[in-house]
């Protein structure tokens, strides 16, 4: 029995949910099409359950690092069952805030399989959505005015390093280990990968990273990549730049790769390896060859508005490429409905949009790079300030670390905040909102901060930014 709505949504993660929401708020017939859980990436094998893992390991680094403060204690051992037991309650209890969110605003769930169909008899153009579930009852039609494709993303998988669950891993399955391996290779130096390797050093995991660029963070600022190398490298983690891996040999439990890095090669065991080389837009099996749609490089195309070359079908999130953020796919499914709902909403300034990576230390960032700016001929002032200058990351007992604020010299326009150090991807919020209301550096200046708090950081920035420093 075919079932008609204004909006058909399919994947239920952190964009598709945020988006029936919305469109249920404006007054739209929703339904979203989910093959697993409702939260979708972000929730079950990313942004939360991570983040979980990376509070337990900066507990256990602080325990062991009590005696700095005063505390004397002994840690007898890491009990990672309970660890893992934290990650899944915590889970849960989102997952079960999602599930209330979505009765509350009455929208329709299937489980299930949804594939987009070419026109038919209960459409002239394609959209209508065939749900597939797991049971051997017969497909679901959901006939929609708009389709919102959410299907995210998975890890993207090397030809020469497939996962095989045992010693070569996804991130998604290095959330399912039991226990932590003695040693673990790291493929890639981004933001995954920089998470696992603090986070498993933190737990003595001996750690090497193998980045194929030139540098760790290879998409921040330079200077930012040079602070978190050389804070990894007295952390004992291993770092190979410029480095390609070109054989591997898995045996006795254990896996053996060739890295060849200038022109030399040499070969490093561990107990696992992680390869965390960016993700893949889940886009196969849902109809688009039913369409018209364009894909490039593996991502839909769509237009500042996510509308597809078919106009009635919008796609939002990691399946569109670009920034692949949670919070970048919950604006973006906000703007794809609002123009559904002819709300007239203003396109997303991914200029304005911050990006965080929950390392210890933690790295925040928003707009342009220094090289970013240089290559388009800005006339450049910056601010930088240390957080050893700052008395409340003095008391947090890991004051290394810094802000850069990069400002177009003759306009006095903010171009880029660049931040490494403690609780900086909660600090960002504030340099996110100076963008979006078009603040300049003196006017971070003259913002009243408290005192102490790490917050000072951008006053002081600010003003080093102005060629007026007070505290250094």
């Amino acid at each position: 029995m075919a079932k008609e709505y204004d909006l058909v949504i399919i994947g239920g993660g952190t964009g598709g949910y945020v988006a029936a929401i919305r469109a249920s708020q404006l007054g739209l017939k929703t339904a979203i099409v989910e093959k697993n859980k409702l939260g979708g990436t972000c929730l079950h094998q990313g942004c939360i359950p991570t983040k979980t893992l990376l509070k337990s390991a900066e507990v256990y680094r602080t325990m062991k690092e009590s005696s700095d403060y005063g505390v004397l204690t002994k840690v007898e051992k890491l009990d990672f069952a309970k660890v893992q037991k934290r990650k899944s309650e915590i889970t849960e209890q989102l997952y079960q805030g999602v599930q209330m969110l979505i009765k509350k605003n009455k929208i329709d769930v299937y489980n299930g399989i949804g594939r987009i169909m070419g026109p038919s008899i209960f459409s002239p153009l394609p959209g209508t959505v065939s749900v597939e579930s797991d049971t051997n009852q017969e497909n679901e039609m959901l006939i929609p005015k708009f389709v919102l494709l959410a299907t995210g993303s998975k890890p993207r998988e090397l030809p020469s390093l497939p996962f095989n669950k045992n010693n070569i891993l996804s991130s998604d399955d290095m959330l399912q280990l039991d226990y932590l391996p003695e040693s673990i290779i790291i493929v890639g130096g981004g933001v995954i990968g920089l998470e696992w390797a603090s986070m498993l050093a933190d737990f003595d995991v001996q750690v090497t990273i193998v980045e194929a660029s030139n540098r760790l963070a290879p998409h921040e600022d330079d200077e930012i990549s040079k602070e978190i190398t050389q804070v990894f490298r007295k952390k004992g983690i291993q770092i190979l730049t410029k480095a390609m891996i070109t054989d591997s040999l898995e045996k006795d439990n254990q896996i053996t790769v060739t890295v060849k890095q200038n022109g030399k090669k040499t070969e490093f065991t561990a107990e696992k390896m992680l390869v965390s080389v960016g993700r893949a837009a889940n886009t196969e099996g849902i109809g688009l060859e039913n369409t018209d749609i364009d894909i490039n490089n593996g991502f839909i195309q769509v237009n500042e508005f996510y509308q597809t070359k078919e106009s009635h079908i919008y796609a939002i999130g990691d399946c569109i490429g670009g920034m692949q953020l949670a919070h970048v796919a919950a604006r973006e499914g906000t703007i794809a409905v609002e123009h559904m709902a002819n709300q007239d909403p203003e396109p997303l300034n991914y200029h304005h949009v911050p990006k965080c990576t929950y390392s210890f230390p933690e790295i925040a960032s928003i707009g342009m790079t220094e090289k970013e700016a240089k290559n388009k001929n800005f006339e450049l002032k910056i601010g930088r300030f240390p957080f050893k200058a700052i008395g409340k990351a003095l008391i947090t007992g890991h004051p290394s670390g810094f802000v850069k604020l990069i400002a177009d010299a003759k306009t006095n326009d903010l171009l880029g905040i660049h931040m490494i150090g403690p609780h900086v991807t909660d600090l960002i919020s504030e340099a996110s909102l100076a963008f979006v209301l078009d603040a300049t550096p003196d006017e971070m200046a003259y913002t009243i901060h408290p005192h102490p708090t790490l917050s000072e950081i951008f006053s002081e920035a600010s003003l080093m930014a102005e060629g007026r420093p007070i505290h250094l």
